[in-house]
């Protein structure tokens, strides 16, 4: 499924979206990143898979893996095939479980991608960033590529089953270094400032109009 992946279903995904891809030579081909992007629409974890130019890890929800028959297992192979890593979000200990994950990843000297506001921005503008991104690069030292996406929400906007074949953007920006905090990673206060350098990357790239608040989805 791996294969297929990357030598027929990429292409071809490439091919019709064609997307616009700026700063590729920023993501670093080999070692630990972490990719840390925007998030504008459920493509955007396929759209950073097929530019970033290098294998890279998410997070999925670990009940996308246990589907039964030959469609679950199917499912779950493809999902694999894309990079993501599933932890089970129903738990208590589901962010700690999370960033142990990715840990995993990044000790590997793999590329992790995360995105710091958490959810899907259904506003269009960038929000304040979880700290958890910070905790990844300052316990592990891999540096953080901001990310970019812009146009995502045209290809799948909320509500909309299928993708429709609209233009990306991909904006790659330089690696971020926060190895002079080197053993501050207990310390919040560092934690947030890490944080908000990434978001205010981020942003730079972007040009979304930024809200120091966290991400609240409208109550069902």
């Amino acid at each position: 499924m791996h294969l297929l992946v990357r030598w027929l279903l990429a292409p071809l995904v490439r091919l019709i979206y064609r997307p616009i891809v700026h700063g590729a030579p920023n993501v670093p081909r080999n070692g630990r990143v972490i990719l840390a992007a925007n998030h504008r629409a459920a493509v955007d974890t396929a759209v950073i898979a097929l530019t970033a130019g290098r294998p890279v890890a998410f997070l999925g929800k670990a009940e996308y893996f246990v589907g039964r028959g030959l469609k679950g297992r199917a499912l779950a192979s493809f999902l694999s095939a894309l990079g993501y890593v599933p932890v089970d979000r129903g738990n208590a200990k589901a962010g700690l479980d999370a960033l142990h994950a990715a840990r995993q990843v990044l000790d590997a000297d793999g590329a992790f991608a995360i995105y710091p506001e958490g959810t899907r921005s259904l506003d269009g503008r960038l929000h304040r960033g979880h700290t958890g991104v910070a905790a990844l690069a300052l316990g592990t030292g891999a540096p953080v590529v901001p990310v970019a996406l812009i146009g995502t929400e045209r290809v799948q906007p909320v509500g909309a089953r299928f993708p429709r074949v609209r233009r990306v953007v991909v904006r790659y920006g330089q690696p971020l270094d926060f190895s002079r905090y080197d053993g501050l990673e207990g310390a919040s206060a560092i934690r947030r400032a890490v944080t908000d350098e990434i978001m205010d990357a981020i942003v730079r790239l972007s040009h979304q109009e930024y809200v120091d608040s966290y991400h609240q989805r409208p109550a069902a």
